[in-house]
């Protein structure tokens, strides 16, 4: 089954609707960011939007998980750029500030959501790991995908791979809304 991504912008979120933002537009609200990135109010925006109409978010760990090293290595570059290996970075007094960032910004996250597994013990994992062996597909967007058509969820993303994964999508992205 394809559904056509739905322009963010124009959604009108409501009470019934089962959300997963995708770990990009977590990053874009509550990430470090680049002041021009327009996405950011957008996102922004549409979060707002989503509270305001009582939608259920969900989150599931692979999101959480990549939320935190994104947002680290992220960090690492503006902070420490002068540390060549991201663990040296991470065993440095200056990562401990930076963990305590993420610390505070994965808790705002998570207030907002509901925890949801992505039943990998169910996954279909040979065609997965098929599927990620061809090179069209990120392994973490793939489970994420499934659980999105297991349990109903639409999801709210930026990211371009989401496109013919055969679910609901809510984007700014425009190669997504063509």
């Amino acid at each position: 089954m394809t559904h056509k991504a739905e322009a963010v912008a124009n959604y009108n979120f409501n009470p019934a609707d089962k959300l997963l933002l995708d770990t990009n537009i977590w990053l874009l609200v509550y990430g470090p960011q680049k002041p021009v990135d327009k996405r950011v109010a957008v996102y922004s925006q549409a979060l707002s939007n989503i509270l305001a109409a009582q939608s259920h978010i969900y989150i599931d760990v692979l999101i959480v998980s990549e939320f935190i090293n994104s947002y680290a290595r992220s960090k690492w570059k503006l902070v420490a750029p002068h540390i060549k290996e991201f663990k040296t970075f991470r065993k440095s007094a200056d990562f401990k500030l930076v963990a305590q960032d993420i610390a505070a910004d994965i808790r705002q996250v998570l207030k907002h959501c509901t925890r949801v597994d992505s039943g990998f013990e169910s996954l279909a994992i040979d065609t997965l790991v098929d599927e990620y062996a061809a090179g069209d597909f990120d392994f973490n967007d793939q489970i994420l995908a499934n659980l999105c058509k297991k349990d109903g969820l639409k999801m709210v993303t930026d990211d371009g791979d989401f496109k013919s994964r055969g679910i609901p999508v809510i984007t700014a992205n425009k190669r997504l809304l063509v």
